[in-house]
């Protein structure tokens, strides 16, 4: 089992222990590992180099974005306890989000009756490095937020996106880009484009809704240029993504595309990924899952 101890604002610890006792009661033999630091990365591969039954994360999506790096093309398992703010993984694979017992019961309940869901993962090529990602690759007007709010030290919590949110939104406007969607190049300007292996990014916002991780391919959406009354307007629809009714939304199925845009940086559950330009492939069947 993975624990971050700061996720959902320190509830991580807390969610953890009783995940923990919730497994032993049920029979599991648990070793726990805590932190989400590059030498914990290392103690993560090695764990799942020595055979578990599943690797349990007690987190939010950038703990489960740090255990798919190891798992990705692994035999063993991800099982998950939500445990951050955003929980877009957990909400991909339909799993319980406040409820750490019945959370801890899918894991078991999957390994004692052998049901193992394969979905499939976005190999993000970006500078030289390359990184999987479970849920969304966004580039954008959003992730100039996340760039923004990642330099501040203060405050902490959603409060500091909100703030960024607001110290950015003066600046917004189209970007260009250019996409080789399957190979065929195009060129236009947009607010963001988002890869999507699962709908939801960002708490729920449902960016790339209709998508589905175990369909072998990946749901590319562009949202074009728009005044900034309109994204105010659009935005709560992404919550429950009527936004495909927008006249500059566009939806494309793609097993490859690469992104370029100059300025702009990629993020990935939620991750930093590092600047465009960036190769996005989907890995079909890559990532074994306790899940519903």
């Amino acid at each position: 089992m993975l624990v971050n101890p700061t996720a959902g604002r320190g509830s991580g610890a807390r969610l953890g222990l009783r995940a923990v006792a919730r497994l032993r009661r049920r029979g599991a033999t648990v070793r726990v590992l805590a932190g989400r630091s590059g030498a914990d990365a290392a103690d993560l591969s090695a764990a799942v180099r020595a055979g578990p039954d599943a690797l349990v994360v007690v987190g939010g999506d950038g703990m489960v974005h740090l255990a798919v790096q190891a798992l990705a093309g692994s035999p063993v398992p991800l099982g998950l306890v939500p445990a951050g703010t955003g929980n877009d993984v957990a909400r991909m694979l339909g799993l319980p989000r406040r409820q750490p017992d019945a959370a801890a019961d899918v894991v078991v309940d999957a390994l004692d009756h052998g049901r193992v869901r394969e979905v499939d993962l976005a190999q993000v090529s970006a500078g030289g490095a390359t990184r999987r990602v479970a849920t969304v690759v966004a580039s954008g007007c959003d992730t100039k937020v996340n760039e923004r709010a990642n330099s501040r030290r203060w405050p902490r919590g959603q409060a500091r996106y909100t703030l960024s949110m607001l110290a950015e939104f003066p600046a917004f406007a189209p970007l260009p880009y250019v996409l080789f969607l399957d190979g065929q190049r195009t060129e236009f300007e947009a607010m963001l484009v988002a890869v999507g292996n699962g709908p939801s990014y960002g708490g729920g916002l449902r960016i790339c809704t209709g998508a589905e991780p175990d369909d072998g391919l990946l749901d590319l959406v562009i949202m074009g240029p728009m005044s900034k009354q309109d994204m105010l307007r659009t935005y709560p629809r992404l919550f429950r993504g009527t936004h495909t009714n927008h006249r500059v939304y566009q939806h494309h199925r793609v097993r490859d595309v690469r992104v370029e845009s100059p300025g702009i940086v990629a993020y990935g559950d939620g991750e930093r990924l590092g600047p465009l330009p960036i190769e996005v492939t989907v890995e079909p069947g890559a990532l074994r899952t306790l899940a519903p």
